[in-house]
């Protein structure tokens, strides 16, 4: 008798992994632009669609709010922080802790794990540039579940930090930035926060404080927090389907912007509040393909209110 037909189709080399199943693929990167689901590999089978950016739950810094200005001179590697400009904006920040994982790390050896009805791929890297005064050893964790029968993967990013700060947060992409020419790969953005955004709103460049930005410390905390776009075929214009970044717990996001500089900019930070060394904050998401926000509005539902995954050969959870 013919083995059961697995849903998962794994391809593993020295460069990446390339993860199937019935409803999507997607390649983890070792080498190169690393941390989460590679640029234009995240395809949807339904549709014949992928994602139109530079990846998804793609990290950087560990960051806090406040000005580098006094020290900027001695900030080694890429921890300066420039604001009061097109791509940061007016806000003073600085960086922790580097460097920036995405572009900086080169290399990373994830873990792929194989379970009844999932494959999971985990992704750990120790910051080693620091702020004067702080010290280097943060340990970044990304957890990746790719689940049966499902058009969407449950991710997690937790940092244990040997730092202390009044406000330390994580900066990533969520769901990923979004390529286009005057809005020809998407048709509108969906924020839950502030609702539907048409394409035409990012036809030139703006600072992230300029409009669509979500701030704790201003805004009224949102029942969900989902950020979305509506893709479209560069060209055709055919619409297809909507391809989401939900962060679990609305409470954890610290702030989010959502602007254009020669791209649209999905960027979110997460955590913004007191720790101290040998503590640990993370965050859990799910992103995927949706044909509504009805859809998107039900999944969520289902897992709201978590900040964490774990998972081995055994299973997965939410937590």
């Amino acid at each position: 008798m013919a083995a059961p037909r697995s849903e998962f189709d794994i391809d593993e080399n020295g460069e990446r992994i390339k993860i199937s199943t019935d409803f999507l693929e997607g390649v983890v990167q070792k080498k190169g632009y690393v941390t989460g689901i590679s640029a234009g590999t995240f395809l949807d089978k339904k549709t014949g669609v992928r994602d139109a950016g530079y990846g998804l739950d793609i990290v950087d810094w560990i960051m806090e709010p406040g000005s580098d200005e006094a020290y900027r001179e001695q900030l080694p590697g890429d921890l300066p922080y420039k604001f009061n400009n097109l791509y940061h904006g007016r806000t003073p920040k600085r960086s922790i802790e580097g460097p920036q994982i995405c572009t900086q790390a080169k290399q990373l050896s994830p873990e792929l794990l194989r379970g009844k009805d999932f494959v999971a791929v985990k992704s750990r890297y120790r910051y080693h540039l620091a702020a004067p005064g702080k010290k280097t050893g943060s340990e970044w964790l990304q957890t990746i579940v790719f689940p049966a029968g499902k058009r969407y993967f449950i991710s997690s990013d937790r940092i244990t930090t040997v730092n202390a700060s009044d406000a330390m947060f994580l900066r990533l992409d969520m769901p990923g930035h979004i390529k286009h020419k005057q809005g020809d790969t998407f048709s509108e953005v969906y924020l839950s926060y502030l609702g539907k955004i048409p394409a035409s709103e990012f036809s030139r460049d703006f600072a992230p404080d300029e409009k669509f930005n979500y701030r704790r410390d201003r805004d009224k905390i949102p029942k969900r927090f989902i950020r979305a776009y509506h893709l479209r075929d560069a060209k055709t214009g055919q619409g297809g389907p909507w391809l989401a970044g939900m962060t679990l717990d609305p409470s954890v996001v610290f702030e989010a912007w959502c602007h254009q500089r020669g791209y649209v900019c999905l960027i979110e930070e997460f955590g913004g509040r007191p720790i101290k060394p040998g503590e640990s904050f993370s965050a859990a998401f799910i992103v995927g393909f949706f044909d509504s926000i009805a859809e998107m509005e039900t999944i969520y539902d289902r897992y709201t209110g978590h900040t964490a995954l774990d998972a081995d050969s055994s299973g997965w959870k939410l937590k």
